[in-house]
C-alpha cells in the first residue's frame, strides 16, 4: 500500500547479549538500509508479565537503547522510540478491542503456552489476554507492511492481518464511497485511469493476482493523489471499502545460530550468556571455563568436536582453516581444550571491540541517547496521529 515500512520491537530486558545481536540486531542493521524502519522499546508489553515489579523497566530501556546504537542501529536511517511515549498505541488498542472477538485472542498459540511456562506468575489478566491485540495496534498504527519475525511469531502477524481486514470491512464503507472512489479514478489521468480500471476488472472477474499487484504498484507510484483518495482506490480495487488499516506481511528471519556457553540457546534464563558490554577479562574467563566434550577428562584423551559446546561457537566465529585444525586436533588429542577455546575468545573479542567502544561514547553522553529517542518518538507520533485521524473518522468519533 505504501513504500515498504518495517516495524519491530523488543521488550526492555536491560543489557543485551550476543544472542540478541545475532538473532535480532544484525538483521535490523541490514533492514535499515533496505526499508523505512521503525524500531521500538515495547515497555507496555513488559508489563503484561512484569506488572507486579515494574521498577527496573525505565533503566532497562535506556541500557537496551545504548546497546542498539552501539551495535550499529542508525537513528539517521531508522526511527527509534518508546512504545508508551506514543499514547496513540493505547487508543488504537482500545478501539480495536471493541470489535475483536474473544475467541480470536484465546486461540493465539502463545497465550496458553506462556501460561503453562510461566506458572509462577498469575497471567489470568486482561492485559495478558489482550497483548496480541496491543501487538497488532503497534503494527497497524504505522501501517507497517513488513514485520520481521521468526516462524513461531507468524500466527501473531496473521492475527494482525485478520484484525485489519475486520476493521476495514466494518468501518471502510464511508458515505458516498463509490462516488468518491470513481472521482479519485478520474484524478489518475486518462491513461492511468484506463489501466487501473482494466486491472481492477481482471482481478475482480478473473481473480488475477498479478493484475492486483500491478494496480497497487501503479497507485504506489502516483504522486498527485491525497492519502484519502489513495486508500479509497486500494479498497476499490478489491471490491471492499476504504483501506484504513494495512494488512502486514511476515518478513521471515532466520533463527539465531548463537549458542550459549552450555550449548543450549543463549538466554538469560539459562545463565549462559555473554553480554555486549562484558569486559574482555570476563569474556575470556567465561569461555575458558565452558564445559567441553565429557570424554576429554585428561589432556591426552581424544574428543569429538560435535559433542562439545565450544565447537558450536567455532561455527559462528572461526574460518575453515581453524575449523579444520579443531577437526584434526581434537580427535587426536593433538590440541587441548584451552588451546581450542583461544580462537573463539579472539573472535568474540574482535566482534565486541567496536560495539563496546561505541557503547562507551553513548554511556558518557546520556543526553544524546535521550535526544535520539525524543526525536524518534516525535516522528512516530506524527505517523500514529495520521492513522488515528482516519480511524476516528471511520468509527464516527471525529467531533471536529
Amino acid at each position: 500500500m505504501y513504500a515498504d515500512r518495517v516495524l519491530s520491537g523488543m521488550r526492555p530486558t536491560g543489557n543485551l547479549h550476543l544472542g540478541h545481536y545475532h538473532g535480532v540486531l544484525k538483521n535490523w542493521i541490514k533492514l535499515q538500509h533496505e526499508y523505512e524502519c521503525l524500531f521500538f522499546v515495547a515497555d507496555w508489553h513488559a508489563l503484561t508479565t512484569h506488572y507486579d515489579n515494574p521498577l527496573g523497566i525505565e533503566e532497562a530501556t535506556w541500557q537496551m537503547v545504548i546497546d542498539w546504537l552501539a551495535a550499529g542501529v542508525d537513528p539517521s536511517r531508522a526511527t527509534l522510540f518508546i512504545q508508551s511515549q506514543v499514547i496513540e498505541h493505547a487508543e488504537l488498542h482500545l478501539l480495536l478491542s471493541m470489535m475483536t472477538p474473544l475467541g480470536w485472542l484465546e486461540r493465539v498459540p502463545t497465550y496458553k503456552d506462556q501460561q503453562e511456562k510461566l506458572t509462577e506468575k498469575d497471567l489470568s489478566t486482561y492485559g495478558f489476554l489482550g497483548y496480541p491485540l496491543l501487538q497488532s495496534a503497534d503494527i497497524l498504527i504505522y501501517r507497517a507492511n513488513q514485520v520481521p519475525v521468526g516462524e513461531d511469531q507468524v500466527p501473531h502477524i496473521e492475527f494482525s492481518r485478520e484484525i485489519a481486514r475486520r476493521f476495514n470491512h466494518l468501518y471502510g464503507k464511508e458515505p458516498g464511497y463509490e462516488e468518491k472512489a470513481e472521482a479519485a479514478v478520474k484524478k489518475l489521468g486518462g491513461k492511468k485511469a484506463k489501466l487501473y480500471l482494466e486491472m481492477r476488472t481482471r482481478y475482480q472477474q478473473d481473480g488475477d493476482e498479478a493484475a492486483l499487484e500491478s494496480a497497487k504498484a501503479l497507485l504506489g507510484e502516483t504522486q498527485n493523489l491525497s492519502l484519502g483518495d489513495k486508500e479509497r482506490l486500494y479498497g476499490y480495487l478489491e471490491g471492499g471499502g476504504k483501506m484504513i488499516l494495512t494488512e502486514p506481511e511476515a518478513l521471515l528471519t532466520e533463527a539465531s545460530k548463537m549458542p550459549g556457553l552450555d550449548g543450549q540457546k543463549m538466554s538469560k534464563s539459562y545463565g549462559n550468556t555473554i553480554s555486549l558490554r562484558e569486559s574482555p577479562e570476563a569474556v575470556s574467563k567465561k569461555i575458558r571455563t565452558m564445559p567441553t566434550d565429557p570424554a576429554r577428562v585428561r589432556r591426552t584423551d581424544p574428543g569429538t568436536p560435535e559433542k562439545c559446546p565450544v565447537w558450536q561457537l567455532h561455527q559462528v566465529y572461526s574460518g575453515d582453516d581453524v575449523k579444520a585444525w579443531v577437526q584434526n586436533g581434537c580427535p587426536s588429542a593433538a590440541i587441548g581444550c584451552l588451546e581450542c577455546k583461544q580462537p573463539v575468545i579472539d573472535g568474540v573479542l574482535r566482534e565486541l571491540g567496536p560495539i563496546q567502544e561505541r557503547a562507551r561514547a553513548y554511556t558518557e553522553e546520556p543526553d544524546r541517547v535521550k535526544n535520539i529517542i525524543a526525536d524518534g518518538c516525535e516522528r512516530a507520533r506524527d505517523l500514529a496521529r495520521e492513522t488515528m485521524r482516519d480511524v476516528r473518522e471511520a468509527m464516527g468519533l471525529n467531533y471536529g
